[in-house]
């Protein structure tokens, strides 16, 4: 398995087979916690190992399961995608990218990946020439495809919206007896609010597939501006899918500094096997550096399931700090997980953490494993596990951490063009915006029932 930045970004190993799915539930240790199954190593640049003895808690390799094809054009050339190399290149967005790819004849599993020649085949004539949103009168495109998972949060650029600057009511119907609209308005209210905005859809001649996406854009006179997309759809197979991107600039009534903030979630089900995923992300920036990041996932394949959550936090002077908590589960009763923490400043902090695993008949091990460092190169590690073993010494080492993010307020302006370019209706002379000292932040949205873990 490909570790990224947050560890295993994914469900615990899905391995690829050409009949079907392989389950390796053994949890994989974050990079930057510096721990294999909990153990720890050094954290410099050369990333030396402390030699420890190891306890592995047993690995369950589960039944496999075979796949139909999937009707959705949709089809991957590899099987395990490569860590997101672009973490690290503030030019680009930051987003999570995952390790590990799932079977390309479960849409609904699909993560990034380069598309095979094979996936030519399986493009409509609609798709092969025309452009994302086609000329007036001819219909949009066709976009009945789910998301992908572990794709983080996608740049604005990427979604390509394009509101009409009139008013559009429209439809038809295609050579293939598949049905399109697509309509457009604006929506004003109290406090100079406005939004405008593109809605489109399509559904197949036998009414076996559909899709549906809005765009739109929205501004007050208090300086919000909002981006935002949601789609939604079905496909012949049964598998349903819903996204929702937004964007969003705002100044913050108690500072006085402007903020933007970007989110996502998303969210796919099997028509046909007891299988789908959740994942909502989400990144905060403001112009005195201060940063915040996360993501809740949750997933499940017939009798497995794992959870991922996991965040980061700057506070633009230096201070960090970052955690993970992962964990998977069987209907068998087994269960595994990993979870880290690491907080500093100035060069002195602590990191720990703990990997674990339940056996059915409910025993349980664990190791547990503690960093404490002083800033003077000097570092105290510690940690024991169930089976006995323990460590505990200081050892001479270079403490490293980023603190600072590796994307932050500079790369989230120069990636939010279209964001920044939004216009507010004109405001008339003598009136003034109404403030609401609210909280701004929305509630953490939980998964839907049917994601819910059990």
């Amino acid at each position: 398995m490909v570790a990224t930045s947050r560890g295993f970004a994914s469900p615990p190993d899905f391995k690829l087979t050409r009949l079907g799915l392989a389950f390796h539930p053994h949890p994989q240790p974050h990079p930057s916690t510096a721990t294999n199954a909990g153990r720890p190593w050094d954290l410099r640049k050369r990333r030396r190992r402390l030699s420890l003895p190891r306890a592995d808690p047993p690995v369950v390799t589960l039944i496999t399961c075979c796949c139909s094809d999937s009707v959705v054009p949709i089809l991957s050339g590899k099987t395990v995608d490569k860590a997101d190399d672009r973490r690290f290149d503030s030019k680009k967005r930051a987003h999570r990218a995952a390790g590990v790819q799932a079977s390309a004849a479960l849409p609904f599993f699909a993560s990034s990946s380069s598309s095979s020649p094979a996936q030519s085949r399986f493009l409509s004539k609609q798709e092969k020439h025309y452009p994302r949103c086609t000329p007036r009168n001819s219909g949009p495109q066709s976009r009945d495809s789910p998301p992908k998972r572990d794709t983080g949060i996608a740049n604005e650029k990427e979604w390509g919206i394009s509101l009409l600057n009139e008013n559009v009511n429209e439809s038809g119907t295609n050579e293939d007896g598949s049905t399109w609209y697509r309509e457009s308005g604006e929506d004003l209210g109290n406090n100079g609010y406005r939004c405008r905005w593109t809605r489109m859809g399509g559904t197949s001649h036998d009414a076996s597939s559909q899709w549906k996406e809005t765009w739109w854009e929205k501004s007050d006179w208090t300086g919000y501006k909002e981006l935002g997309v949601e789609k939604s759809g079905r496909n012949a197979e049964g598998d349903s899918w819903w996204e929702t991107w937004q964007e969003v600039l705002h100044q913050d009534e108690w500072s006085n500094v402007a903020r933007i903030e970007r989110s996502a979630q998303k969210q796919a089900k099997s028509g046909t096997e007891n299988a789908g995923w959740y994942e909502k992300w989400w990144e905060k920036y403001d112009a005195k550096g201060w940063t915040e990041k996360g993501a809740h996932k949750y997933g499940r394949l017939n009798e497995q399931s794992w959870w991922e959550k996991w965040g980061e936090h700057y506070d633009g002077r230096g201070s960090v700090l970052k955690w993970t908590d992962k964990w998977a589960e069987t209907e068998l009763g087994t269960k595994w997980g990993d979870k880290w923490e690491e907080k500093f400043f100035a060069g002195i902090g602590s990191r720990q953490g703990e990997t674990w695993h339940v056996s059915p008949s409910g025993e349980r091990w664990s190791r547990t494993w503690g960093e404490e460092h002083f800033g003077n190169g000097k570092v105290h590690k510690y940690g024991k596990s169930t089976t006995g073993e323990s460590w505990d010494i200081v050892v001479d080492e270079e403490t490293y951490y980023e603190a600072e993010p590796h994307y932050g307020w500079a790369d989230v302006v120069g990636d939010s063009s279209q964001l920044l370019s939004i216009k507010p209706r004109e405001r008339p002379p003598g009136v003034y915006p109404a403030l609401d000292f609210g909280s701004l932040s929305p509630p953490v949205d939980e998964p839907p029932d049917e994601f819910s873990p059990q």
